[in-house]
């Protein structure tokens, strides 16, 4: 292997890894947007949601919900970070207690 191939090899190397660290620590989602994105998937309208616990993890976004109803989701959002340029798929939800199957891309 030359050394213009070992160069590139360790270039690439670098920048994948700061991609990977860049796609969980730069989400680009507000919380106006977890919970428009979550409303429509749980048929509630955004103001009748409130965010009780959320987190990111790579390039999810775990959200725990409460409803004015008193009902309470744990939705997954994929993406809306740096490496997806902001995009995200639609959230995956279910009622608290019960696991959330996730889409393709979740978990």
């Amino acid at each position: 292997m030359s050394l213009r191939n070992v160069s590139v090899l360790i270039t690439t190397l670098v920048l994948l890894s700061g991609c990977n660290a860049l796609a969980g620590k730069t989400n680009m989602l507000s919380d106006d947007d977890v919970k428009s994105q979550s409303a429509g998937a749980l048929g509630y309208a955004p103001t009748d949601l409130t965010i009780v616990n959320r987190q990111t993890q790579g390039t999810n976004t775990y959200v725990l919900l409460k409803t004015n109803d008193n009902k309470q989701f744990n939705c997954i959002i994929n993406g809306g970070n740096l490496l997806t340029f902001g995009m995200s798929n639609p959230p995956s939800c279910a009622k608290k207690g019960e696991q959330v199957k996730s889409g393709p891309f979740g978990s």
